[in-house]
């Protein structure tokens, strides 16, 4: 079938779909025979989505902006701490406030510089010799963060011949904390890391229940990261709870006054930023009307915006957030087309016409089927054109096509073991979940979204240079959904997640089941981190975004199903990020 002739139709296309919903079976004749999830009705309404305006979107703020980034980067030259400190403190604080993009040039010279210096004598560098943990972790956290090479055996001064941390050291809750979050860099096989980790946990727990041996403001610090270790943070999602700590608590920080300043109106300019995208992608929405025909599926728009804004929330990432968006957005209504509405011969159908990329295969399906797949068609047709219109790249469809093809058969399997009550091995189950957690489709669309190149083929070369850290990401939120949505889905009877799997195989109990899949996010972070931490800087960029596929699961699915309930978990970061600007 010929794409091009939807890209550049999509009026007709839109009255296309309109002729099939006025067809379409009414719901009392069809959902009777259907399953539901019991899905709650979108709470963010289309005309309040398109009230969203900002008065940060004007030029005065953005020459403002200027003057305030050229202060900060003098302040690179300002820092008069001794053994590099000043400079690492004021780098840390860059990275917090969600300004790295404003100053890379000056923080990767000023890490060169200081990897010179603390690095030279045989990774014996000068902060760790003085036995400052505070100072070491910080050092050790920044360099690895930036990809430099750096040893766990710098924390060699301060492990007794135990192995474990000095006793002088755990008085110090600001150097205990540093060296939590400095763990949570740590590679496979790095045991000094990990032990330190383990005592480190629980003497910060035990610290931070006796308020008086303990400042506030370190105490909620401490609590922040035991709750979530930032690595596995979305790093704009925690701006706001940074700049807030900062305003309460800079004393340890000369000309801190400046750098909260721009990170506020830094923030302010994002978000009107992200406001204009929201609006955009919604009015796309509303204009499908796919929310009024496709009821048994999530209208979660905001939810899948949310998404795009954690995988990057730069203002030059508008396109690929416009792109992502619309794709989460189809995963989650196909993803309930086969997980509650389809029949399992309907979704073979289904399966046959997005793996063939043919319309003529959904003639035998409910007219709902029918539309869905159409807007599935016409929607990555027009995000591939744009795609190579954008960037320069060509034959992208065949690509976006492939994944959207495996990731249905992944869905179809899972309904087939549905509908034969079967519960799988424990590795099938993963096997399969990796591909339908989304994670390869969504960097599929990521790549060619954020790259510029004149040869597709190198999406083939990329993930099998690159197929560890494809897996280990597909593995975190497979795991994240079956944590976070496990208990909702075994009470309407879906097929059985991987928390079931394992109990069944190990004949192990529930708590027993979790504990083991986090113990596995656990060990896939630490292969991510090897990735990371060893990538080329041409191309650190995309590594972060699909870091933050992760990073996302973690947001998603801590607290329950982001997806499933908009009250419980996403409302109030969803109200602070893209509604509520700092005053």
């Amino acid at each position: 079938m010929d794409c091009g002739m939807h890209l550049h139709n999509h009026q007709a296309d839109e009255q296309q779909i309109l002729q099939w919903q006025m067809k379409s079976e009414p719901p009392s004749l069809v959902h009777d025979q259907r399953r539901s999830a019991n899905y709650k009705p979108n709470i963010w309404k289309y005309d309040f989505l398109e009230s969203l305006n900002s008065k940060f979107d004007g030029e005065c703020y953005r020459i403002q902006i200027q003057k305030l980034i050229e202060d900060v980067k003098d302040l690179f030259g300002e820092c008069k701490e001794s053994c590099s400190l000043g400079k690492l403190k004021l780098i840390d604080s860059i990275q917090k406030l969600g300004l790295n993009n404003h100053f890379e040039k000056e923080i990767k010279e000023a890490l060169d510089t200081i990897a010179s210096v603390e690095l030279e004598n045989n990774s014996n560098p000068c902060i760790s010799s003085e036995g400052d943990l505070y100072a070491t972790a910080l050092l050790f956290k920044i360099l690895r963060q930036h990809g430099y090479k750096v040893s766990q055996d710098i924390f060699g001064s301060l492990i007794d011949e135990m192995g474990t941390l000095k006793k002088n050291t755990c008085g110090d809750a600001k150097g205990m904390l540093e060296m939590v979050e400095a763990s949570n860099l740590a590679l496979e096989g790095e045991n000094i890391l990990e032990e330190a980790k383990a005592f480190l946990m629980v003497t910060l727990r035990d610290t931070n229940t006796r308020c008086d041996d303990i400042d506030n403001c370190i105490s909620k610090h401490v609590t922040y990261a035991l709750e979530f270790p930032s690595q596995r943070r979305v790093q704009w999602f925690n701006v706001k709870w940074h700049i807030k700590s900062y305003e309460k608590d800079h004393t340890d920080q000369a000309n801190m006054t400046t750098l909260l300043e721009l990170a506020k109106l830094n923030f302010n300019i994002v978000q009107a930023t992200l406001q204009k995208d929201l609006r955009e992608v919604s009015m796309w929405w509303n204009n499908l009307g796919l929310n009024k025909n496709l009821d048994f599926a999530r209208d979660r728009l905001v939810e899948c915006f949310m998404c795009a804004v954690g995988l990057a929330f730069e203002p030059q990432y508008k396109s690929f957030r416009k792109w992502i968006t619309k794709v989460v957005n189809l995963i989650l209504i196909i993803d309930d087309v086969y997980d509650v509405y389809g029949s399992l011969e309907e979704l073979k159908h289904f399966t046959n016409a997005v793996e063939r990329w043919d319309i003529r295969e959904t003639e035998h399906l409910p007219e709902c089927m029918k539309i869905c797949f159409q807007v599935l068609y016409n929607t990555i047709c027009e995000i591939a054109y744009e795609i190579e219109e954008e960037n320069g790249w060509n034959q992208v469809l065949p690509h976006l096509q492939k994944v959207w093809g495996e990731f249905c058969k992944a869905l179809l399997v899972d309904a087939e073991w549905y509908n034969k009550a079967y519960t799988p091995s424990f590795e099938a189950q993963l096997s399969n979940g990796c591909i339908s957690s989304s994670a390869s489709l969504i960097l599929t669309h990521a790549f060619f979204s954020t790259t510029h190149d004149e040869g597709a083929k190198n999406i083939t070369d990329f993930l099998h240079k690159n197929e560890d850290l494809v897996y280990n990401i597909s593995l975190i939120l497979r795991l994240l959904n079956d944590l976070g949505t496990s208990a909702a889905e075994q009470e309407r009877g879906d097929a059985a997640s991987s928390i079931l799997c394992y109990m069944k195989e190990a004949n192990a109990s529930e708590e027993i089941a979790r504990k083991h899949i986090k113990d596995m996010i656990d060990n896939a972070w630490k292969k991510i981190n090897k990735k990371c931490f060893t990538q080329m800087p041409e191309i650190s960029s995309f590594i972060n975004i699909m870091t933050n596929i992760a990073r996302v699961g973690h947001s998603l699915y801590q607290d329950g199903d982001g997806f499933g309930d908009q009250e419980y978990g996403t409302r109030g970061q969803i109200q602070s990020l893209l509604v509520e600007p700092l005053s």
